[in-house]
């Protein structure tokens, strides 16, 4: 077995560092499928009719793993935005 010694300054900056890595993964897993309150405030919409009419429309991308429970694609939403940006004078 190999004892390995660092400062206390340096092992506590390592588990920071590792603590902030865990965080970012773990982020970008979740943030694929969002709740209709995060979709809502990327579209800038405060109606869940508007939200269910995109929706139906098939503008953006949805998944109902349950069924009260419908989760949104982030990047459908911003790749819906994108398509519909106007370009300035």
């Amino acid at each position: 077995m190999q004892v390995i010694c660092i400062e206390e300054a340096a092992f506590y900056e390592l588990v920071e560092q590792v603590v902030a890595r865990l965080k970012e993964k773990q982020g970008k897993e979740q943030e694929n499928w969002i709740p209709d309150k995060q979709a809502m405030q990327l579209l800038n919409i405060t109606s869940k009719t508007t939200l269910q009419k995109l929706r139906d429309e098939g503008k953006i991308r949805f998944s109902q793993p349950q069924k009260k429970i419908i989760l949104y694609d982030r990047q459908s939403i911003l790749d819906y935005l994108e398509k519909n940006a106007r370009k300035t004078f």
